[in-house]
């Protein structure tokens, strides 16, 4: 059952974790996503007006597929057009709308589906008193969905801005989308990029600092 907006509780101690919006996923890239530029436009606005609270996660795959472990050895043989041995560097960029962002939004690389594995995410959020994630980005059954239950399993409120995020699989995408909706309900909210702007006001949240 999803919540009417009349009951989402208002949005502070938030911080915007913007998922993973590489050349690398966008038209070209060696994972293009088709309907990235649909939502682009919304994700840069959500980005905008919270720059000063937003963080960019970037994938970035390995040199070699020998330098993973376990079953990653075979994910990355099967795509070795994305290992940094051939995957030309730009590819790794933030789509330039978001990079202009930066400072003062920051960023963080990241080699695995989580913003939280494997980087320093979880100690940036705490010394900066988040309680709350608002995510946008790609893709909403992989990197999202990863980075979703392990923000739910470290206490984290999750917010996900249902316009502003994107998929290569329609399918896999109305699924989470349906899962997000009706099995986390104390944990997650879903909310359109309207309904964020009038729960999340700008100048009376914290503001990011470097850590």
């Amino acid at each position: 059952m999803t919540k009417s907006i009349e009951t989402v509780e208002p949005i502070c101690q938030a911080a915007h974790l913007c998922i993973d919006m590489q050349r690398l996923f966008s038209t070209g890239g060696v994972w293009e996503t088709p309907w990235m530029s649909r939502v682009g436009p919304a994700i840069t606005e959500v980005a905008s007006r919270y720059r000063d609270r937003t963080i960019f996660t970037r994938f970035i795959p390995p040199q070699r597929a020998e330098d993973c472990v376990g079953r990653w050895q075979r994910y990355y043989r099967r795509w070795e057009a994305a290992t940094l041995q051939h995957l030309p560097p730009q590819q790794l960029d933030l789509l330039p709308d978001l990079a202009r962002l930066t400072p003062p939004a920051l960023v963080i690389d990241k080699p695995v589906y989580s913003a939280f594995k494997q980087s320093n995410l979880a100690t940036m959020l705490g010394q900066l008193g988040v309680g709350t994630v608002v995510i946008t980005g790609a893709e909403t059954d992989v990197c999202v969905l990863a980075t979703v239950l392990d923000a739910v399993d470290l206490g984290y409120r999750v917010v996900l801005v249902e316009d502003a995020l994107c998929s290569s699989s329609d399918p896999g995408h109305d699924a989470l989308m349906t899962m997000y909706r009706t099995r986390f309900h104390e944990q997650i909210d879903l909310v359109s990029i309207g309904d964020l702007h009038s729960l999340w006001e700008p100048g009376r949240d914290i503001a990011f600092r470097p850590v």
